[in-house]
């Protein structure tokens, strides 16, 4: 096997498809397929079986993938120090977040690293919450910052800080809003769900629930910072996250802290067997200082 088969087969086995390997790859659905065909001639063994329409691999894959996964990191290191060498930049910070997060929270945490660590060059992806393990195992990020860490027995995580969700309205909506607001308030509100963003949306609807509070639902969304937009342009009321809120006002928008309180925990989350650079837990611990001080 070449380098080339390697990284085809690595992908389709890190994503579970061709088509996702191709997307990873940047390269056609056929050309991973004729790649794969021909690595597997090569070996003389099959790598994948097709079962219900999933690519499952074979014994001999599984064998085969603690060493081609360990070719592709210093495939990828290599390439990270050729790069930072033809800019003249000493150390790469590879990171991604939730959209949420990365609207407001991270760009300043990072904006004030980099004012003290001036060598350093960024690499800031936002993700998914679904999609936070295969971009860990994929080794496409390093450190992935998030609310509540993917359930993955390879990954580990440690915890940074803590935040609140509060209802995001225009003020014209809801005059007399109290601070906090009483849950109760929402009561037939108009509001934009976010229950399908993530655990903190399901738990802020499962809590809802519990309450038995009953709204009028008018739109949905995966993402915060989209449901703040919707709430921006007058759709609804939402509720999101302290971090999306702040970043979304304008004039015109009020936010409220919720009663009960509705906190949530930030984390960072990473390989187990592959924890953080230094220069990772410089600036974890540098975001951990910034959410005590903003609490």
């Amino acid at each position: 096997m070449n380098l080339r088969h390697i990284e085809v087969f690595h992908a389709v086995y890190t994503t579970g498809s061709v088509s996702a390997a191709a997307r990873l790859l940047h390269v056609s659905q056929p050309a991973v397929t004729s790649l794969l065909r021909h690595a597997e001639s090569v070996l003389g063994f099959p790598l994948f079986e097709r079962t219900r329409g999933r690519l499952v691999p074979t014994a001999d894959a599984h064998a085969l993938y603690e060493q081609a996964d360990a070719i592709q990191e210093k495939v990828r290191q290599m390439r990270d120090t050729a790069r930072n060498m033809r800019h003249g930049r000493g150390t790469t910070l590879r990171l991604s977040t939730l959209p949420a997060l990365g609207m407001e929270l991270l760009p300043e945490a990072l904006a004030g690293y980099l004012a003290r660590h001036p060598g350093v060059s960024i690499e800031l992806h936002t993700i998914h919450h679904d999609d936070m393990a295969a971009k860990l195992r994929a080794h496409e990020t390093d450190v992935v910052i998030c609310y509540t860490p993917p359930r993955d027995t390879l990954l580990a995580s440690s915890r940074l800080g803590e935040g609140e969700m509060v209802a995001c309205f225009r003020e014209a909506d809801l005059p007399d809003a109290l601070d906090p607001l009483p849950l109760s308030a929402l009561a037939g509100r108009a509001l934009i769900s976010t229950a399908d963003s993530g655990p903190q949306g399901r738990a802020m609807a499962d809590e809802l629930a519990r309450h038995e509070i009953e709204t009028d639902p008018v739109g949905a969304s995966r993402t915060f910072f989209v449901a703040a937009a919707m709430a921006r342009a007058g759709l609804g009321m939402t509720i999101v996250d302290l971090h999306t809120a702040l970043a979304m006002q304008a004039p015109g928008m009020a936010m409220r802290r919720l009663d009960p309180p509705q906190p949530y925990a930030i984390h960072a989350a990473y390989l187990e067997a592959r924890p953080p650079s230094q220069l990772a837990l410089d600036f974890l611990d540098y975001l951990r200082e910034r959410l005590q001080v903003h609490k």
